[in-house]
């Protein structure tokens, strides 16, 4: 026997039963959207939560009712799983544009000590900024960056390609490689 539904889902307009049907059926989108859009649709449909829950393989009626109870407040928004554990996502949109606007910025040597972003570099920049992020991570920079399409190995340049500096007992000599360009490309 079934319990009473505490929160019936609210009368679902035709916008919503469209989206929900391309969804339900749809072979792109992932399989938790899938699961989600046709147990709302069976329920739209008069099936108890359990009964819905049993037609998409799963055994207890009661992930049903709280997407049910999600779906009432959050609509179509309710079909994207929610946070799944773990700590709270600490650095907001807010935060993430402050990271990428720091690294578009061109860093100044006399201010940052370098030419060239690097990520302990960012981290600093970041981290002493009036408007920064005191307790930022390379980690977390990395994944921002990453995010947001670059590759950091791609991107960074250390030093200028076939000239380099090294010590021998007179001092130090510049050397420069002649076939430096030719291995470039």
């Amino acid at each position: 026997m079934t319990r009473r539904q505490k929160e019936p889902l609210r009368v679902l307009t035709d916008e919503e039963k469209d989206w929900l049907k391309k969804i339900a059926h749809s072979r792109n989108e992932p399989i938790s959207h899938v699961i989600r859009a046709r147990e709302i649709l069976s329920v739209a449909e008069g099936e108890s939560y359990t009964q819905a829950a049993h037609l998409e393989g799963r055994t207890s009626g009661d992930p049903v009712a709280d997407l049910v109870r999600r779906f009432n407040q959050e609509g179509l928004n309710a079909i994207q799983p929610g946070h799944g554990g773990g700590p709270a996502q600490k650095y907001t949109t807010v935060e993430r544009e402050r990271i990428l606007a720091e690294f578009r910025r061109t860093p100044d040597a006399e201010k940052d000590g370098t030419k060239t972003w690097s990520l302990m570099t960012l981290e600093r920049a970041l981290r002493k900024a009036p408007d920064g992020l005191p307790e930022i991570s390379t980690d977390t920079i990395r994944s921002v960056l990453q995010a947001a399409g670059y590759s950091w190995q791609k991107s960074r340049t250390w030093c200028q390609t076939g000239v380099v500096v090294r010590k021998r007992k007179r001092g130090k000599v510049i050397v420069t490689d002649p076939e430096a360009e030719g291995k470039k490309t």
